[in-house]
């Protein structure tokens, strides 16, 4: 079974850190392209961050500040938040694409129509 959990939220401080885990299960992440997306209260779920076969990508509000990664051999990818702001505040999701065979693999964008799974969610809370 295909599946995606989210773990890592929590309530944090402005300035401070989290970090946030996708444990995927039922596929392996050599075949996928893995974003995070979040919604924050009363606006649209929008992308935050991609991780590809041959790069990564921020969108503007998190540069610097958040990054990426993965561990293939515990089949989970990361996102470590840093310098959170109270703008950060939202449910944070994560987002498999499946890499397409012949197809050059790379960050193309956030439309949600593109990717295969998602996650349930996770809550993180930055207090100002």
């Amino acid at each position: 079974q295909l599946q995606l959990v989210e773990s890592g939220g929590g309530l944090a401080h402005r300035g401070g850190s989290l970090r946030l885990s996708c444990k995927v299960s039922g596929f392996t992440l050599d075949y996928f392209t893995m974003s995070w997306f979040r919604q924050a209260p009363g606006k649209e779920r929008e992308g935050v961050s991609c991780l590809s076969a041959t790069d990564t990508h921020y969108v503007d509000a998190v540069k610097g500040r958040f990054t990426i990664s993965s561990d293939t051999a515990k089949n989970t990818v990361y996102l470590q938040m840093n310098s959170l702001k109270p703008e950060d505040t939202a449910v944070y999701f994560c987002a498999a694409e499946a890499r397409r065979p012949g197809v050059y693999d790379y960050c193309s964008g956030y439309d949600e129509n593109d990717y295969d799974y998602w996650g349930q969610g996770t809550q993180v809370t930055v207090s100002s």
